[in-house]
């Protein structure tokens, strides 16, 4: 499995992160010196946001601004833009699952808009199991050891699974095991790799999909919430401090076949945690598609 950054060498167990990009370009053009430089948060083990994020620091760095990478748990993330101390997040899901830093910092940032409207909460099973939705899950728990695997516990998707899905799909006899993303990926890998059953909480767009052979269980009760959009969320100063670069964000849009392209270049083709080569090359594949990111 790939590692994500210094913090996740060999798929380790972690909480949450963020990224932080900053910038030495001014409003007036590419690469001038302009006060304190732009940062980006981005969340540890959402791909999305890290592909995302690495993609900007190319694209940025390539329009002459310095780029930094630093890292923060959601909540420090969201208190951050609020205080100002970060500029911009790429990953903020709406309206479900990041519902609650909004309502708590929400007053305090700026929505940039959505880049991307085909996110979708999911459980996923290996595609040859025997059921195709969560309704059957109650009578068949043994087909996976009464356990979901799920992703850190402070997590939306933690949260809609034990206070919705579990609930609401008579689950309680499973256990509920959160850790981290790279560590359900790895239990994830292990078992499809092995033929075996293994049930997650996963999320669309995700690169897990072109690469094991799983499938999504139906919802008919829809607990796990309709599609939702991926926000840019930013400080109230960035505009003023960074207009150029706000309003390249702020048109910011990429779809889901793109998205994948780009995260299984970075997590599934890739073993190691240096991403600069590969977004690089991944830009040379993809070039008309970036240079529209700034025209």
């Amino acid at each position: 499995m790939t590692k994500r950054k210094t913090t996740m060498g060999a798929l380790a167990l972690t909480s949450a992160a963020a990224l932080a990009l900053t910038g030495c370009g001014s409003a007036a053009g590419d690469g001038e010196a302009a006060g304190e430089p732009i940062t980006i948060a981005v969340f540890n083990g959402w791909d999305e946001g890290i592909a995302a994020s690495e993609l900007w620091k190319a694209v940025l760095e390539d329009k002459g601004y310095a780029v930094e990478l630093e890292y923060a748990d959601p909540a420090a993330v969201y208190n951050g833009i609020a205080a100002g101390d970060y500029d911009v997040t790429l990953d903020t899901w709406l309206p479900l699952t990041h519902a609650d830093y909004i309502a708590e910092y929400g007053d305090d940032m700026v929505d940039l808009g959505v880049w991307n409207d085909e996110a979708q909460l999911t459980f996923a099973v290996n595609e040859d199991a025997p059921i195709d939705s969560l309704d059957e899950l109650a009578a068949n728990a043994d087909l996976f050891d009464s356990t979901i695997i799920g992703i850190e516990s402070g997590s939306g998707l933690a949260t809609v699974t034990d206070e919705a899905v579990i609930p609401g799909y008579g689950l309680e006899a499973f256990d509920h095991l959160t850790s981290s993303t790279p560590a359900m990926l790895t239990e994830l890998k292990t078992a499809t790799d092995a033929g075996e059953n293994v049930l997650v909480t996963l999320w669309r767009p995700h690169w897990a999909y072109d690469a094991f052979p799983i499938k999504d269980l139906e919802d008919p009760k829809g607990l796990l919430g309709d599609a939702e959009g991926i926000h840019s969320f930013a400080s109230t100063s960035f505009e003023q401090e960074q207009p150029e670069v706000f309003a390249w964000l702020s048109a910011f849009k990429m779809d889901s076949e793109t998205l994948y392209s780009l995260e299984n270049a970075m997590f599934n083709e890739y073993d190691g945690d240096d991403y600069g080569q590969v977004v690089q090359e991944w830009i040379g594949q993809n070039q008309e598609w970036v240079d529209a990111l700034t025209s």
